[in-house]
């Protein structure tokens, strides 16, 4: 078969199966998948992957016997990789006997995708959040890495606050650059694929709601790269933690309610810094985002539950999963909110989200620890996307502060300001 790749003799060997035929099929569907993007050549990877695909739920049969068939013929990725969160977590996130049964039937093959997970090179039984780009977890690219990633908030993430580069890839595609070590080059693997088309002009009286500035930004530009200006007098030009936590949110919000897997901020993300705004391709457009721009895309955000004035049951905070600081953050924003009020604990079930190993490092300081758990608030690793899932816990009323996860399910979006209030006294009151 002719491809228009043009190939190094060692890949067409691999085509040709001098490495078994299950390799020359992982090689087959790379290749295809580059030329439908028209990409050139085969480049590289230099860091380890991160897979999107972490649940083992039923209807993935596909999945489950491609795993069989890499597994049973002994491939393995190059690198130990990291996965997205589990669906599950009964201990943190309880659940009614009919939500636990579905939940057995939608991810019955939980342990068995596991298994077949840990055969093909997972970092270990602790190596599953959306976040695996946070210190504790360890799977951080450099600049200028060349990545083959799927999830959508890590890859908008590792692009953009890392300036390393990878395509918003599919499930399995990413395993298969994994196994192979290499991805076809094309998009935001180059210099032009992510030049800037649109300017991004933030003229906000005030620092803007990350998930609503992230929101507003993906539901313009869409699957474009943005030059955001005027960002940078709000949350600074130093790559420090909090302005790593704001463009993490920020950033996730543009992948979910659009499809940006690259964005740049004036004055803070490395290749703003390097290059400035020759990053801008002629005749970019431009896009004005003030208070009132804002507040319309707030107010345009639709409630789809049954009875929009029904008291919310459950609060996740934490879509992408919080860091160490998100943590600490948070408990200090509720431990102030419930002394506004008088009170000891949250009136509504209140769930943070964070990695295993972040939960693990929070858990060590125990003063805050110590603080949160007493407030009644619970931390979990799972996915709430994935929770959410579930048709029967689609139906409670649950709030958020997290836009991908009101994109994606029947949850609710408020700001940070307004779930806190919402949190402790148990009610939407604003």
């Amino acid at each position: 078969m002719e491809y228009k790749m043009i190939l190094t003799d060692e890949e067409k060997a691999i085509l040709n199966g001098s490495k078994g035929e299950v390799m020359a099929k992982v090689m087959k569907s790379l290749v295809m998948y580059g030329e439908v993007f028209n990409a050139k050549r085969m480049v590289q990877i230099t860091a380890p992957a991160h897979f999107v695909t972490s649940f083992g739920i039923s209807i993935m049969k596909a999945v489950f016997d491609i795993m069989d068939e890499l597994n049973n013929a002994g491939i393995t990725t190059i690198d130990k990789f990291t996965v997205d969160p589990r669906p599950m977590d009964f201990n943190n996130v309880k659940c009614n006997p009919l939500e636990k049964l579905v939940f057995g039937i939608m991810y019955g093959k939980q342990d068995d995708y596991e298994e077949q997970l840990i055969k093909i090179g997972l970092k270990d039984k602790k190596a599953f959040s959306c976040t695996c780009y946070m210190d504790e977890v360890g799977n951080i690219p450099k600049k200028g890495d060349i990545l083959s990633w799927a999830e959508s908030s890590a890859v908008v993430y590792a692009n953009s606050v890392i300036g390393a580069r990878c395509n918003r890839n599919s499930a399995l595609i990413e395993m298969f650059g994994a196994i192979i070590g290499k991805v076809p080059e094309f998009d935001l693997l180059t210099d032009e694929g992510r030049k800037a088309t649109w300017i991004v002009d933030v003229k906000t009286s005030q620092k803007p709601e990350a998930q609503v500035l992230g929101s507003a930004i993906g539901m313009k530009v869409m699957s474009d790269v943005p030059y955001i200006k005027g960002l940078d007098k709000f949350i600074g030009n130093k790559m420090n933690e909090k302005a790593k936590d704001y463009l993490k949110d920020m950033g996730a919000a543009t992948a979910s309610n659009g499809a940006v897997g690259l964005y740049h901020v004036e004055n803070l993300t490395p290749e703003a810094i390097e290059k400035k705004e020759s990053l801008i391709k002629e005749k970019a457009k431009v896009y004005i985002i003030d208070d009132a721009e804002l507040e319309r895309v707030k107010k345009n955000y639709p409630v789809i539950w049954k009875k929009p004035d029904t008291k919310p049951s459950r609060c996740f905070i934490g879509c992408p999963h919080l860091s160490y600081n998100q943590l600490i953050e948070w408990t200090d924003r509720i431990g102030k909110e419930l002394d506004k009020n008088g009170k000891k604990k949250v009136s509504l079930e209140t769930i943070f989200t964070a990695a295993p190993d972040v939960v693990e490092h929070f858990k060590k300081n125990s003063e805050y620890y110590n603080r949160l758990t007493s407030y009644g608030i619970k931390i979990s690793s799972i996915c709430p996307l994935m929770y959410m899932n579930n048709p029967i816990c689609a139906k409670r009323a649950v709030v958020t502060n997290s836009n991908k996860l009101r994109t994606y399910t029947t949850a609710r979006y408020y700001t940070d300001e307004e779930i806190t209030d919402i949190a402790v006294k148990g009610d939407i009151t604003r």
